[in-house]
């Protein structure tokens, strides 16, 4: 998955804003207990962190 593709996700799940503040500030387990930002800075592939946002806000199988 292109990062582009995965900031599309993003912002079509959540809004613009509230997926920029998701990615920045909320920690999620399944990502090491990092935020989105951080896992993609740490070089995590777009596709396993959108994975991982995924299972976090049990988002449905139609999107995933």
């Amino acid at each position: 998955m292109r990062l582009t593709l995965f900031w599309d996700r993003m912002h079509e799940q959540f809004g613009e804003s509230y997926a920029e503040s998701l990615a920045k500030d909320y920690v999620i387990e399944g990502l090491g207990s990092r935020t989105v930002n951080q896992a993609l800075a740490e070089g995590a592939s777009a596709k396993e962190v959108w994975r991982r946002v995924c299972d976090a806000f049990d988002l449905p199988e139609s999107v995933r």
